[in-house]
């Protein structure tokens, strides 16, 4: 990220926002991802979030993704977004109100399973929605970390995966103060954009 004094205006602002999304995650972890940068103590992270918005706040973290050890995980759509350096794993698109709802999940867990074995993440921070909540209970039930945040466009009422995930996450991210009132339990340090 270099000096800030060399930077233009909007640069240091895009630099200032990615400084304060590292502090946030980085400060309530209870400790720190990593103690050190070695390979032998460095834990892995898989990011998860679902196509479109959920994905765009994700990439939100991508200083995360530069300074630690990962993965994502999304949604495999016709929307595409460049993520070079970032090692990729897709997930068929899910949509409550199809009909194909359930074997999609299916075959959604069954690959979230197959990933989980493969990369063995230790902490998983997940943007929502829907396909990622399999990847979210299996971290949990091998005794992971879940972090979940949810989203900025939600104001006034929780995601149908964000109350579900609430009760399961290690630490849970709202990004509107008023949204404290739905999750009493949850950390509110701002928005994430």
């Amino acid at each position: 990220m270099g000096n800030d004094e060399q930077n233009s205006p909007n640069e240091q602002k895009d630099i200032n926002k990615y400084k304060k999304n590292i502090f946030i995650l980085n400060s309530h972890f209870g400790k720190k991802i990593i103690s050190g940068k070695s390979t032998s103590s460095m834990k892995k992270i898989c990011f998860a979030a679902s196509s479109g918005g959920h994905f765009e706040q994700l990439l939100m973290l991508k200083p995360l993704m530069d300074k630690y050890d990962g993965f994502i995980l999304t949604e495999q759509t016709a929307y595409v977004t460049e993520t070079k350096e970032e090692k990729m794993y897709y997930l068929k698109q899910v949509n409550r109100r199809e009909k194909s709802f359930i074997s999609r999940m299916i075959v959604n867990t069954i690959t979230s399973l197959r990933i989980f074995i493969k990369e063995k993440p230790d902490i998983v921070i997940c943007t929502g929605v829907l396909s990622m909540i399999p990847m979210c209970l299996i971290a949990k039930c091998f005794r992971r970390k879940l972090i979940y945040i949810e989203s900025f466009a939600k104001i006034t009422s929780p995601t149908e995966t964000g109350r579900l995930l609430y009760k399961f996450s290690d630490q849970f991210y709202v990004q509107w103060e008023q949204m404290l009132e739905i999750y009493p339990k949850a950390i509110y340090k701002g928005g994430i954009y």
